[in-house]
């Protein structure tokens, strides 16, 4: 029998006493039931049962209670607790590992909030799964971006161009000197634009560029599918020269994205759409911290953290402190590229710079180099020439001074950030 344990941290609230609750909580997601049963002896419970290592409790969060939540909310106590799991409960299997971390949980009544925030995880699941294959370095040397910040940005219009049309906007972007370019996660392989037929326009342009400049931008083609499809779809890029794929991580789920690691030859684009519907809410689900280690295990390559001052939720604290998590090593893993996206600019590059004290990482800029004042060649040398003022250690202000193209971006975007 295995000593080893995973620890996961929760976030609750309930109305009952806090040591009773959060036994409620590890009963439920290992041997107990709501009564004890006969063959529920002290021995089975020695050796499987979650126990409570410690509980934390916090200030109130002022939320409504999940629904049907007992007890009465005036009572209601919040807490930071962590239960540790006997490996020997689940093995290491990220599948059966959510099952028992993540499973039943969210509908125990007695808890009127229950948000997984962090796993610490034994040293048999890197053993288990092989992580990224290519990484920070691995992409750097496909993409010929050896230093500095790599910089992307994704088709826009997101969905209506044809395979053709698609293909004379990456002849612009590899022409302006972009590194990266990325299918929407809208974009799979619809009627309009199949995938096969965006590979057949997409790569020979890409390739008649890499003959004239020794350097070709890297392509991540959509192809999130059923699972049987994702072999078929990489083997399709591969066999063009295609140097990336992109999979929704949450459509194809965890298992589908670890089958295509296993078969993969080149970096897997991991973007994490849908993520808000487990992640956004105080309340209920599964914060990225804990999430973002379980991507990584299974493969990605890259991993979508959203960028500061973004159109979304997050707020800035909360996209610098998942690209730390990103960043963060895991049991020896190849390190996985964080990948800024959402409203991303030049004007943001100096602010994000200080924010994270790094450049490796891939930062994704749709509107704000398609809709640069100057058309594409502006905003991808606004992007270049705020990054490479960034990382020489400018300010914005000296930037923005010297840099006509972040100037005009600054009149399509607003301010930049200092």
């Amino acid at each position: 029998m295995s000593s080893s344990r995973v620890i996961a941290t929760y976030i609750i609230e309930t109305s009952l006493p806090l040591q009773q609750a959060a036994e409620v909580l590890a009963g439920e997601q290992s041997t107990g039931t709501f009564v004890r049963v006969e063959r529920e002896s002290d021995d089975i419970r020695a050796r499987f049962a979650a126990q409570v290592v410690q509980i934390e409790e916090l200030p109130p969060s002022g939320s409504a209670p999940l629904p049907g939540t007992i007890g009465d909310p005036r009572d209601r106590k919040r807490a930071r607790v962590r239960v540790q799991f006997p490996l020997d409960n689940f093995g290491p299997s990220l599948p059966n590992l959510l099952a028992a971390v993540a499973g039943n949980l969210f509908e125990i009544k007695e808890l009127a909030a229950i948000r997984l925030v962090d796993l610490d995880l034994p040293r048999e699941f890197a053993d288990r799964y092989a992580g990224p294959a290519f990484g920070v370095e691995g992409t750097r040397r496909l993409t010929g971006r050896t230093e500095g910040a790599m910089l992307g940005t994704i088709i826009k219009p997101s969905i209506g161009l044809t395979p053709q049309e698609t293909a004379e906007v990456v002849a612009d972007l590899a022409a302006a000197g972009i590194d990266f370019i990325k299918d929407d996660e809208l974009q799979g392989n619809g009627p309009h634009s199949p995938l096969e037929e965006r590979v057949k326009a997409i790569m020979p342009v890409l390739h008649r560029h890499a003959d004239r400049t020794g350097t070709m931008p890297m392509y991540a083609f959509n192809i999130t599918d059923d699972i049987d499809r994702l072999e078929r779809n990489h083997d399709l890029v591969l066999a063009a020269g295609g140097t990336c794929v992109m999979a929704c991580i949450n459509m194809v789920g965890l298992s589908g994205l670890e089958f295509l690691r296993n078969h993969a030859e080149v970096p897997i684009h991991g973007h994490r759409a849908m993520l808000g519907s487990i992640a956004r809410s105080d309340q209920v689900g599964i914060a990225f911290r804990a999430w973002q280690k379980l991507a990584r295990l299974s493969g990605a390559d890259h991993l979508h953290t959203n960028g500061i001052s973004n159109k979304f939720y997050e707020s800035d604290e909360q996209v610098i402190d998942a690209i730390a998590d990103v960043r963060t090593p895991l049991h020896g893993l190849t390190p996985t590229v964080p990948v800024l996206s959402s409203g991303q600019w030049a004007g943001l590059a100096h602010a994000t710079f200080r924010a994270t004290g790094t450049a490796d990482m891939l930062v994704l800029s749709g509107g704000g180099i398609h809709g640069h004042p100057d058309g594409i060649a502006g905003g991808v040398a606004s992007m270049r020439e705020a990054w490479a003022s960034a990382e020489r250690g400018e300010t914005a202000e000296q930037a923005f001074a010297s840099s006509a193209a972040i100037r005009r971006a600054a009149e399509r975007f607003g301010s930049i950030r200092v």
